[in-house]
């Protein structure tokens, strides 16, 4: 595992904990996110990640609002994939980030659980799956 991995898993599980975030926490993650932290804050601020949750297995996959004007939203996996753009552009192909925005907001949202939590079939989660 990549140090950046090690330190940004330390930090989320710190606000997991207290389900809130210092300024010292926040200072980490802007060193090692960058720009798309700050993204990613603007996101869960705006109450733009829902937290899909099917019944009754319990899988979920976090559904996140894009900034774009035309606000697409993007089914993601906040540790390992998501659906817009800049995941398959700039983390998979460039290599030069190590995720998206919307993994970022994803993850801070489940850290500090500040979604929007949808439940809904087994069956129509599958079906939201298997379009990625």
């Amino acid at each position: 595992m990549q140090a950046t991995t090690l330190v940004a898993e330390a930090v989320w599980k710190s606000i997991e904990s207290t389900h809130s975030v210092t300024d010292d926490q926040l200072g980490i993650l802007q060193f090692l996110f960058g720009k798309n932290l700050e993204r990613a804050t603007r996101i869960v601020d705006q109450r733009g990640v829902k937290k899909l949750c099917g019944e009754p297995s319990g899988h979920s996959i976090f559904q996140v609002v894009g900034e774009s004007r035309k606000k697409e939203e993007y089914l993601c996996f906040a540790e390992n994939y998501c659906g817009c753009y800049s995941f398959f552009y700039d983390v998979v192909n460039r290599g030069e980030q190590h995720c998206c925005k919307h993994q970022l907001a994803a993850r801070l949202a489940a850290s500090l659980g500040a979604f929007i939590q949808v439940d809904l079939p087994d069956e129509e989660l599958a079906i939201l799956l298997a379009q990625l």
